[in-house]
């Protein structure tokens, strides 16, 4: 996925088919819900809670697609470019971690 093209398209969702971004608050929030809505098919599907039969249709990949979308959303407002941040994330990550994971005994 490139973030930059996903974030540009977004963008263009929004001057088409919205009205304006909603404001960073108003999608904090909604960000914590869709992040709720994936913890709920989680916890339910994968986790030791039972899943009610309302819950077994929900698609994982949706509810994921819609915290993606809040994400670029958010980093559309605050000025954000998100590919080069992650981009900067992973080789961090890389660095950092690398030696760190293979050595570590509770991953073998």
């Amino acid at each position: 996925m490139n973030l930059k093209n996903s974030q540009q398209e977004v963008d263009n969702w929004i001057k088409e088919h919205g009205v304006r971004y909603f404001n960073e608050l108003t999608n904090m929030a909604q960000l914590t819900e869709e992040v709720g809505e994936v913890a709920r098919i989680i916890a339910r599907r994968y986790g030791e809670q039972s899943e009610k039969e309302s819950d077994k249709n929900k698609d994982l990949g949706e509810e994921l697609a819609d915290v993606v979308f809040v994400v670029l959303c958010l980093a559309n407002q605050t000025g954000v470019d998100l590919q080069a941040a992650f981009d900067k994330k992973m080789d961090l990550k890389t660095k950092r971690d690398h030696d760190r994971h293979h050595n570590n005994d509770k991953l073998k």
